[in-house]
């Protein structure tokens, strides 16, 4: 019984302890800057991170500081990220901080834009070049080869800005019909390009301008304030949504603009390939796509769809964590519950194994005690039970049984109990071999009606005659047992039983075990 109660603790403690799980990556997102564009990557990383289930993000943005990205980096790799994701803010001084991280063994995913190193584990991003070449090329289809056209560029010393330039010239220098008025310096931001424009068109009143190419469409829409609607307006990122740049296509506020794709759960993805030593591309090159009034409506319409799915799949993601959390609470209850019901039944299991010892050892001592009794141990008529027992009925109908015993009430003096005793141990001994000894046999060999017999003994010890017979049977062969080398069957029939399995039952009431663990205990 002990071994298979350890047994079960030890299945159930195991239980309790060990459970399959993935292993939790820790993952620091260093954003250059914030805006409409990054907000979309973001829902994408989450939405990735989501996915894989195992991956927690810890997000900051620079909002276009260098310094302020370089100590946020700094930050991120302090707090004990395993990846680092980074879109630096500019070529030169970001590379130090995205160094250091790289020097103390943890991966490094630059996307968007790059750096002066190479100390980086893998670059993802689409062609910047790519986008201001394609979008040189429309330009001056657009312009049949001819016309007066005004750039913006993105933020200096910027890889996507640098690239996006590069490409454009290049595309543009086959056209010598096509003239750039200026190449103004921007930032990205609305603002900055209605004020640079502004400044621009003051100090060139009479400047003729046909089209305008900003490095993003939030710079293209900054110089429409400021030129008017004649001029034709191209731009890059393409984002969908209210007031993206498809959306500006469509409602013919720009002539046309690119798709930089986010990919927020394609770098997710990445990350964890390298996270888990998986194969993966050192260098990554994303489709993009030219956007157009021929293509505006139909990819704003899926991109519309999509931002709808995006959006439930981000309110189930929502319900599903919240399930997800009271679920965990409730888990932890259960165990908690189950870890209880498990103590108290161990406490329960041990207190009942002591009570069963206890009570065994109390019996023996019972028995040992009573047959060894001696008659003159045996309390006076007076205080005996027998005589109070008379007292509390004297009052009450007598059968014929009840008047036998009173005519013996002188039987019941200091002597006659002392005499009774000792004959009954001798009747007793005498007849414990007997298995077909009956009360009515006891009763007889004291001279004694059976109702006589058992109101003496019941009085004087507070067993029957039967539980005392029984009794002294399984002391005597608890004695053989330890004494002899009878097996248990020859014990069971030496001492009156006339099965052994019954003698078997009895004695684990007795004693609490059995009567072969005599000899091993």
């Amino acid at each position: 019984m002990r071994k298979s109660l350890l047994f079960s603790i030890i299945i159930v403690l195991s239980l309790l302890s060990c459970s399959e799980s993935k292993k939790e990556y820790r993952v620091g997102v260093s954003q250059c800057s914030d805006d409409i564009w990054r907000d979309k990557q973001n829902a994408e990383l989450r939405m990735g991170a989501y996915f894989h289930g195992n991956v927690d993000l810890k997000f900051a943005a620079a909002y276009d500081s260098d310094e302020r990205q370089v100590q946020q980096i700094d930050s991120l790799v302090e707090s004990g990220i395993d990846l680092l994701i980074v879109a630096p803010n500019q070529v030169r001084t970001i590379s130090p901080a995205i160094d250091r991280a790289y020097d103390k063994h943890i991966p490094v995913i630059v996307f968007e834009r790059k750096t002066s190193s190479q100390k980086h584990t893998a670059f993802i991003s689409a062609d910047n070049y790519e986008m201001g070449h394609v979008m040189g090329e429309y330009i001056a289809s657009r312009l049949h080869g001819r016309g007066q056209v005004l750039e913006i560029k993105g933020l200096a010393q910027s890889s996507p800005a640098i690239e996006r330039h590069n490409g454009f010239m290049d595309a543009l220098s086959g056209y010598p019909g096509i003239r750039v008025v200026a190449s103004l310096q921007g930032d990205w931001t609305e603002p900055t390009a209605y004020e640079t424009t502004r400044q621009w068109r003051a100090s060139h009143p009479n400047e003729q301008v046909d089209l305008v190419f900003g490095a993003n469409d939030r710079t293209a829409m900054g110089a429409r304030k400021v030129l008017g609607e004649k001029v034709l307006y191209c731009g890059i990122d393409g984002l969908p949504g209210a007031n993206g740049g498809i959306q500006l296509v469509r409602d013919s506020l720009l002539d046309a603009s690119y798709i930089y794709p986010t990919h927020g759960d394609q770098i997710i993805d990445l990350a964890v390939k390298i996270l888990e030593g998986k194969p993966y591309e050192k260098e990554t090159m994303l489709m993009s796509a030219l956007v157009t009034r021929d293509n505006a409506k139909v990819l704003q319409m899926q991109s519309e769809e999509l931002m709808r799915q995006a959006a439930r799949l981000d309110e189930l993601h929502q319900k599903a964590d919240n399930y997800l959390h009271e679920l965990d609470s409730q888990r932890m209850v259960n165990w908690l519950a189950l870890g209880l019901i498990l103590m108290l039944v161990v406490v329960f299991v041990l207190f009942y194994m002591y009570h069963l010892r206890r009570i065994a050892l109390q019996r023996e001592r019972v028995l040992n005690t009573l047959w060894s009794l001696k008659p003159e141990d045996v309390p006076s008529a007076a205080g005996s039970p027998v005589r109070e027992e008379r007292n509390d009925v004297s009052d009450a109908p007598q059968s014929q049984d009840d008047d036998a015993a009173a005519a013996d009430d002188d039987d019941n003096e200091p002597g006659a109990v002392s005499l009774f005793i000792t004959r009954f141990k001798k009747v007793v001994e005498a007849r414990l071999e007997d298995s077909d000894v009956s009360v009515e046999d006891l009763a007889s060999d004291m001279n004694l009606s059976r109702v006589q017999l058992y109101r003496k003994v019941k009085a004087v010890t507070g067993s029957s005659p039967v539980e005392l017979l029984r009794t002294a049977r399984l002391n005597r062969a608890y004695q053989l047992l330890l004494t002899t080398d009878k097996s248990v069957s020859e014990v069971a029939y030496a001492v009156g039983f006339a099965a052994p399995s019954y003698f078997t039952k009895c004695f684990k009431d007795e004693y609490g075990f059995l009567p072969g663990d005599v000899r091993k205990n």
